[in-house]
């Protein structure tokens, strides 16, 4: 394993890797074929009181060789690393490392079996208030590896160890360091030390490079291909298809808790893509609504980077239609809303709404001007625990509802039953606990309040997620009742399905960059398919 452990600080590749990064295809190396697995999952399952996430994975991870998890959200792809990396020991199935079953009961019993994990939350890691020498240490001092200290200075020697396992070069000043003063990329570097300071046979990285820019990737990748040729087994999660083509020898592609593709280099990325997305995504498919084309500009987007690594894009948006934004995890549709919504700061470039300068620096800018976000997550951003269906829906417009400053009841019971009524909420009145409700009731409370305030432009991001058929259908007719009175609507989402059910125009998005623009009749689902898998 030192051999591994040299700098990935300046990387130097080889011209086949150079022509890797070029074009995607993995250089000239074969990965070893007939190597025993040192990681192999067999019939795993895992639930959720009712709700079953995984169902029966079967997977097999090689020994010096990187093998890439894809899987839209929801797929099962985190409770996956979970169980791999002992947080979920209460699982069906086996787990045998080096033909062994071995129980991962804890994530000190994984790391002992010779399994690293870094996650992709490095808050959920990184212990604030500690320095970064004690961080380095902090899984050897809680194992008691470590002989009892009483300063930082005793960790240094151990703590300067782990950092020259990737060549970092810290000087005790910056060790003594809160960690909390770290950079995203340096706390990353730091994870990894820690991780690779024992040696793992299998290593776990979980979208390690949703937040580096394009010299830090470049540095990680480095590391990666070095690990790999030192016989570690990677499990690689990414959604940047760009990178799996790169790194990967093996790919296996996750939906709703199952296994639905696997595949060796080199990769058949359309099918890739179209495993991870619903099934009956199948070439020819008929639109299932009757297009409409606007002709007025509503949004007029110029010089929008969504993506630190991300060329600018030139986008405009039209009233009397519904466009739908496509792209898996990761390619800028959140990015893109946020910022329209000012829920973002705009990195560059310009945005005009109907003729005039937009540039909202808080959302209360964009809800006066009458642009409106259902955000993806509608329990953490749209919605407060415990409060009514009436208080959620008017929570944006309290000077509608109040008079000199007073919040006047019976308005806002108004607006909550209007909203009810309107769109068929399921609900035992206003006053009800939003809480209560289903998941689909919940999201038509949601975007019924926007919906209910005649917006200018409507941004709806993954509006069906969670939400049954029966509802999802009722929401479509809904936004497309909205264009039709003359409101300029976005709906962003992962799925073809979804959004060939409810859009005029799709314009797909890879990696922050647009590689489909078209109207429904114009395009069938072969063309989306493969311009979401970058062969376009």
């Amino acid at each position: 394993m030192e051999a591994a452990m040299t700098s990935p600080t300046e990387p130097n590749p080889t011209d086949a890797d150079a022509s890797l990064a070029a074009d995607g295809v993995a250089g000239d190396r074969v990965a070893p074929s007939g190597a025993a697995p040192v990681l192999e999952l067999a019939d795993i399952t895992k639930s959720f009181g009712a709700n079953q996430v995984l169902k029966g994975v079967d997977m097999a991870l090689r020994p010096g060789c990187v093998t890439a998890l894809l899987g839209a959200n929801g797929a099962g792809k985190s409770t996956l690393i979970k169980i791999l990396s002992g947080v979920h020991p209460d699982h069906g199935g086996t787990v045998a490392v080096d033909g062994i079953v071995r129980p991962l009961g804890s994530p000190s019993e994984a790391a002992d079996h010779g399994i690293q994990t870094v996650h992709q939350r490095i808050d959920e890691s990184i212990v604030p208030g500690l320095t970064v020498a004690e961080n380095l240490v902090f899984e050897e001092l809680i194992r008691g590896q470590l002989p009892a200290v009483r300063s930082t200075s005793q960790l240094l020697p151990r703590a300067r160890e782990i950092a020259a396992t990737l060549d970092l070069p810290w000087s005790d000043a910056v060790l003594r360091t809160d960690v909390f003063e770290f950079g995203i990329a340096d706390s990353q570097m730091l994870l990894l030390a820690r991780a690779l300071s024992r040696e793992p046979k299998v290593l776990i990285l979980d979208e390690p490079t949703s937040t580096l820019s394009a010299s830090e990737a470049d540095r990680l990748f480095a590391l990666v291909r070095q690990l790999r040729d030192h016989g570690v087994a990677i499990l690689y999660v990414s959604h940047r298809l760009s990178e799996v083509r790169s790194l990967a020898d093996d790919l296996v592609v996750l939906r709703d808790g199952r296994v639905t593709q696997q595949q060796q280099r080199p990769f058949d990325m359309s099918a890739a893509v179209r495993a991870m997305l619903a099934e009956g995504t199948d070439a020819g498919t008929a639109t299932t609504v009757d297009e409409v084309r606007g002709h007025d500009e509503a949004l007029d987007l110029r010089g929008l980077r969504l993506l630190a690594r991300a060329e600018p894009i030139d986008l405009s948006i039209r009233a009397g239609e519904v466009t739908g934004v496509l792209g898996l995890i990761g390619a800028g549709k959140s990015e893109l809303a946020r910022q329209i919504f000012g829920a973002d700061k705009l990195p560059e470039g310009e945005m005009r709404l109907k003729g005039a300068p937009y540039r909202p620096d808080h959302p209360r800018d964009a809800v006066a001007a009458g642009v409106y976000l259902v955000p993806e997550d509608r329990a953490a951003e749209a919605m407060f625990p415990a409060w009514s269906v009436a208080r959620t829906v008017t929570l944006p417009f309290l000077g509608r509802v109040s008079r000199s400053g007073v919040l006047r009841q019976f308005l806002e019971r108004a607006t909550g039953n209007r909203v009810i009524e309107t769109y068929q909420v399921v609900a035992e009145g206003p006053a009800q606990s939003v809480d209560a409700l289903s998941g689909g009731n919940q999201q038509k409370v949601v975007v019924g309040r926007w919906m209910d305030a005649d917006p200018q432009v409507l941004l709806l991001d993954e509006p069906f997620r969670g939400v049954d058929i029966g509802a999802r259908g009722e929401l479509s007719r809904r936004v497309r009742e909205q264009a039709a009175d003359g409101a300029c609507v976005v709906v962003f989402a992962s799925d073809v399905e979804e959004i060939r059910g409810v859009a005029d125009r799709i314009v797909v998005l890879v990696e922050g960059q647009i590689h489909l623009d078209a109207y429904t009749t114009e395009v069938d689902d072969d063309a989306i398919v493969t311009a979401m898998s970058e062969e376009s």
